[in-house]
């Protein structure tokens, strides 16, 4: 299988009144054609980030001091905006957190989803048109012409997200970057985008980089799995040895913090501790405070790095979880 993706040692950083925020540091991940990874960690980890890096468009005030990302044999950090302009939309998408607040306020929806078909294709305006009715419908929207003139404070939280779910599929894109596509969503739409997902990457053999806090999500979704904690990535494996394995402490953390159904009577342990600031971000590990497998290594040790411990499953740990015999 094909690499689609890759990001090496990609290290971002956005400058504040009161420092610089170490948003990314040495950030390794690879995507296969044809497969879904997932990324998990939590809030201001850097995930959106990341999103926004392999898309060029961070803010003005970020430097990126480090790193490449490789889409095929195109360095995205290094393209010009010409070339970045062709592949977004195109080969590229990204769906946002917020549908509504990504939605421009003040156009009403057709014209939005006209402007990517138009951008990057030589149909007419009532072909553009009628192609963003045919994707609305694919996404679940009974009366499209009406929703094509609509504007986004009309409409639903969820039919924003299916909006905006078109908006990035549209053009059959070969990479789908979905930042949270069903935070805030009940479960009955959170299946029905999930669905839309898995159809793209089935029909158009396409890519998804999802990310999400969900672990449901990710055991139903990904092929592989990145997590990341404080702007590293502290664990990466295919998804049934990382569920069945996991061996950093803070992926296993993640997981107490689940129900299971297959054990109903089983404690959930609750994570403790914060996250570093990012700021101020330690020289050793930065789940040093939370660990419950901190040795002294880990504290007069740098940082460590990303290693293989096994076929395809990588830890950034000194002492990582023993697993647990088969049955």
């Amino acid at each position: 299988m094909s690499e689609l993706l890759s990001i090496e040692d990609l290290t971002v950083s956005f400058g504040t009144s009161a420092g610089r925020v170490k948003a990314l540091n040495n950030v390794s991940l690879t995507l296969n054609e044809g497969e879904v990874l997932c990324i998990v960690g939590e809030s201001g980890s850097g995930k959106s980030t990341l999103a926004l890096t392999i898309m060029g468009l961070l803010p003005h005030n970020t430097e990126i001091s480090d790193g490449r990302i490789m889409y095929r044999d195109i360095d995205l950090l290094r393209a010009g905006a010409d070339t970045m302009r062709d592949l977004r939309g195109r080969e590229i998408s990204l769906v946002f957190q917020d549908a509504q607040s990504a939605l421009n306020p003040i156009e009403s929806i057709g014209p939005q989803l006209e402007e990517v078909i138009l951008a990057h294709s030589n149909v007419s305006l009532r072909g553009a048109n009628q192609m963003a009715q045919d994707m609305l419908f694919e996404m679940g929207m009974a009366d499209p012409k009406r929703v094509m003139g609509q504007f986004p404070f009309a409409l639903s939280g969820g039919m924003c997200q299916r909006v905006m779910m078109a908006m990035a599929l549209v053009m059959r894109p070969k990479l789908l970057i979905a930042d949270e596509p069903t935070s805030g969503l009940d479960v009955t739409l959170q299946a029905e985008i999930l669905h839309r997902i898995r159809n793209l990457v089935k029909e158009q053999n396409a890519s998804v980089l999802l990310i999400t806090h969900d672990m449901g999500v990710v055991a139903a979704m990904a092929n592989t799995v990145g997590v990341i904690y404080s702007g590293n990535v502290v664990e990466s494996a295919e998804v049934v040895p990382l569920f069945r394995r996991p061996q950093h402490p803070y992926t296993w953390s993640l997981l107490q913090a689940l129900p299971r159904i297959d054990d109903p009577g089983r404690r959930i342990e609750p994570l403790p501790g914060t996250p570093p600031d990012m700021i101020k971000l330690p020289a050793e590990c930065p789940f040093l405070p939370r660990c419950f497998k901190a040795q002294s290594q880990c504290r007069t040790d740098p940082k460590p790095k990303l290693v293989e411990i096994e076929g395809m499953h990588f830890v950034a740990c000194y002492n990582p979880v023993v697993p647990e015999e088969d049955d």
